[in-house]
């Protein structure tokens, strides 16, 4: 199978390729403009795979899809290429509305058009996924997780951009007969993740001995997915999910914000016993809250598992102490992104 992959440079997307090149025998087209979250080097082996290619090409950009299309003739996209961090879309959302919605549009005219120009039997094979995100569906209480049936209510940018996105792949299975999937997954975490997000971030300030900044009380919870469980959720998915329907994806791993930063200063105090910024828990510090911080996430997967046979492999335990090993261990990988555009600053901040 010749499998289109947007975003594939990404955290989650390169996790896909890598998963791809790696346990199957499909090539992979990787259509990536390299914005500064997107790094060919987390790839790793599968960069030099003679099944992997890569298109430095903007979703938005019709005709350099179209030509793409056209040379790959690809049998399925996976489309995860997104902006995707929410204190980005709060310092200003235009890229965010820019990518994940006219560019899902854009992607989804020219996988239309490719779809069509297939012969009977190809059309019945292809097949368009889609990788969204549990925000779409706004906040939780104290108890309840999100299914495949939670109304929207995106409360932030991001989250709103993603919702709109999944909308018009639903709208373009139902008025065109695109055949279709949906995912959407809780917090992802593990190797190769960028440097804005809480758990690389906060291991990368520790190891600095640099402040660790906390929204609000840190009580805000989230249910975390180590990013190769989720490649295989996408795969399993691709190759068995029903045109038309959407999977929710989780790790049945709730935790506080503040338990998870407590739980990553305590591993790199046992990992690092020399150091000396231990006790790593004496540089937390409670910052202002986001604006509209959602307090609480959780994904019933029942219906993946039910269906499909998913099981996530990590425990958020055992997948947060190899992810803390990944980044001790692959100093090279993030000081090179940290030399670039990103510098661990606090975003968000905008009224």
């Amino acid at each position: 199978m010749k499998v289109l992959v947007t975003g594939g440079a990404g955290f989650i997307g390169s996790a896909v390729v890598r998963h791809i090149i790696r346990d199957t025998d499909w090539s992979v087209a990787n259509v990536d403009k390299l914005t500064y979250a997107g790094n060919l080097e987390s790839l790793a082996d599968a960069r030099t795979s003679n099944r992997h290619c890569h298109f430095k090409v903007d979703i938005c950009d019709r005709a350099a899809l179209d030509a793409v299309f056209q040379e790959v003739r690809p049998d399925a996209v996976l489309h995860l290429a997104a902006e995707s961090h929410v204190d980005r879309s709060i310092d200003g959302a235009a890229p965010f509305i820019e990518t994940n919605i006219v560019g899902t549009y854009t992607l989804l005219e020219a996988t239309l058009a490719h779809w069509r120009s297939l012969d009977e039997e190809a059309r019945a094979r292809f097949r368009f996924q889609h990788i969204s995100t549990d925000e779409v569906f706004g906040s939780l209480g104290a108890t309840g997780q999100f299914t495949e049936t939670t109304p929207y209510q995106p409360n932030s940018p991001y989250s709103a951009s993603k919702a709109a996105s999944d909308h018009l792949v639903r709208a373009w299975h139902h008025t065109y007969g695109l055949p279709t999937l949906a995912t959407n997954c809780s917090n992802n975490y593990g190797p190769y993740h960028f440097p804005e997000k809480l758990i690389p971030l906060v291991i990368l300030r520790a190891l600095a001995g640099e402040s660790l900044p906390v929204y609000g009380k840190g009580e805000n919870v989230r249910d975390w997915l180590h990013v190769e469980d989720h490649a295989e959720a996408l795969t399993l998915v691709l190759r068995r999910g029903r045109p038309g329907e959407t999977y929710n994806v989780g790790g049945d791993s709730e935790r506080k914000n503040i338990d998870v930063v407590r739980a990553i200063c305590a591993l790199l105090d046992e990992m690092l016993p020399g150091s000396t910024n231990r006790p790593h828990e004496k540089l937390i510090r409670f910052v202002t809250d986001r604006p509209g911080h959602d307090a609480r996430y959780a994904i019933d997967a029942s219906k993946i598992k039910t269906e499909l046979g998913w099981r996530p492999r990590h425990s958020f335990d055992s997948g947060l102490r190899d992810t803390v090993r990944w980044f001790l261990d692959n100093r090279p990988w993030w000081e090179r992104v940290m030399s670039g555009a990103y510098r661990g600053e606090r975003l968000g901040l905008s009224s």
